[in-house]
């Protein structure tokens, strides 16, 4: 080990406290009729994310609950590790207004001695791949992967130990790099948000046309609320705006295919050319894929049934197992027979991403019954939605437009963020890369 870093076991750097280490209830003791809607928050491992901060919908026990298992009670700076499913990841309790979480059947703790370590650093410790290799070293893959004696395992455990004060320094590099990205991610989805309140105010609401048929003004500059009627309609879908149409999705979008280069052919294969399959689109967190997890070569692209798709004019929608998971397309890019793309017709791709937003659910729950539940062609060509007169559209278009750049703009720059940090963080951890502590 480096200088005067030293080795522990995780049990040595565990703080002095009999549930310092400790494992989630039995199953039995947190059913789902122990839930409440509002209370302690649970963290599961579908909960913990590519950074420091915790996703998804949390779900929660009351108090009384949470005191009864007061062992399986998480605080500020504690790290969860799951220990049946997603092994290998990590998480860090905020330090946050919640004073207390707890853990989920699948999850299990530490508490770190502050005296000897760092949480954060311990945590990014458990983020490298040497402590992801130690977590999964003693799990079973067959099945649901499992720890079969979790705590003991984690007590045994070898970890890095340098002087507080590098530690810090360490925690503080790579803390700051997550936390440029977590504020990227809250800025895209208040974005994103505010585009698909505009869109839900103006198509699904109608909210423009009910404020002219009651004689009041819209809150819209003229010649754009001129675009907008005073009356409704009656529809096979209810009440619509005077002389909007009902009609297939396929009236404003072209609907694109995608294949699969020969995966014996070495030469269509590690190109340059992304190639977004129904995985890629279902675990993208983000609005837009910009990165998919194989590249073909112009070859490959050139002698196969896939074609490339331009960005940023385009929706793909995953049409198996993850039925209904949709991104945007943020680059260039080919894909296989996984997904579909709805390329705009109409010079509107925002618009059709915040329409199909809408629809999906409907559209999912048309393709129910189906094998695999599977969307297909037919299910985007006997659609129905409301559909507006083009010059709306654009007019949503132009005002949204700058809105999804800018959540483009913020997920390209958490990616090169994050590539640093995947860089900079083996460096840290082994001592290969050392830090001065600032005084």
């Amino acid at each position: 080990m480096v200088g005067e870093w030293r080795t522990c076991t995780v049990d040595q750097i565990k703080a002095d406290d009999d549930r310092a280490i400790a494992i989630g209830p039995f199953g039995s003791r947190m059913k789902a009729d122990r839930y409440v809607a509002d209370g302690v928050p649970v963290i599961r491992g579908n909960n913990i994310s590519g950074t420091r901060a915790f996703v998804g919908d949390l779900v929660f026990v009351s108090d009384e609950t949470a005191d009864e298992l007061r062992s399986c009670n998480v605080f500020a700076g504690d790290l969860v590790f799951p220990h049946r499913g997603a092994i290998g990841e990590v998480g860090i309790i905020p330090s946050d207004e919640i004073c207390r979480y707890m853990l989920s059947t699948s999850l299990m703790k530490l508490t770190c001695n502050r005296d000897l370590v760092d949480p954060l650093f311990m945590f990014y410790f458990f983020r490298s791949q040497q402590g992801r290799h130690a977590l999964l070293e003693h799990a079973s893959t067959v099945g649901t992967p499992g720890i079969g004696q979790p705590l003991s395992s984690l007590r045994s455990i070898l970890v890095p130990v340098p002087p507080l004060p590098e530690q810090r320094a360490i925690a503080h590099i790579l803390g700051t790099l997550d936390d440029k990205i977590e504020l990227n991610r809250r800025m895209n989805e208040m974005l994103e948000s505010t585009a698909r309140a505009l869109f839900k105010s103006w198509f699904v609401d109608f909210d423009p046309v009910r404020a002219k048929a009651a004689g009041r003004e819209p809150g819209l500059p003229k010649p754009l609320a001129d675009l907008f009627p005073d009356s409704f309609e009656d529809s096979e879908l209810g009440e619509i705006p005077k002389r909007w149409r009902v009609g297939p999705i396929l009236e404003t979008a072209r609907l694109l295919s995608g294949g699969t280069p020969k995966t014996d052919r070495d030469e269509y294969w590690s190109g340059s050319i992304p190639w977004a399959s129904a995985k890629d689109v279902s675990q993208c967190g983000d609005s837009f894929l910009v990165e998919t997890e194989r590249k073909i070569t112009a070859r490959g692209l050139e002698e196969s049934a896939t074609q490339l798709i331009p960005a940023l004019c385009s929706v793909v929608v995953a049409r198996g197992a993850t039925t209904g998971r949709m991104v945007i397309l943020g680059d260039a890019m080919a894909m296989n027979q996984t997904c579909y793309a709805l390329a705009t017709a109409v010079g509107t791709p925002f618009a059709l991403y915040c329409h199909l937003r809408e629809e999906i659910g409907n559209l999912v729950h048309a393709a129910h019954g189906s094998v695999f539940d599977t969307i297909t062609t037919s299910t985007f060509a006997t659609s129905k939605v409301v559909l507006p007169p083009n010059p709306v559209f654009g007019e949503f278009e132009k005002r949204v437009d700058p809105l999804f750049r800018r959540v483009l703009a913020g997920t390209k720059g958490s990616r090169t963020l994050a590539a640093l940090r995947d860089t900079l963080l083996p460096k840290l951890i082994s001592g290969e890369l050392r830090v001065t502590p600032g005084r």
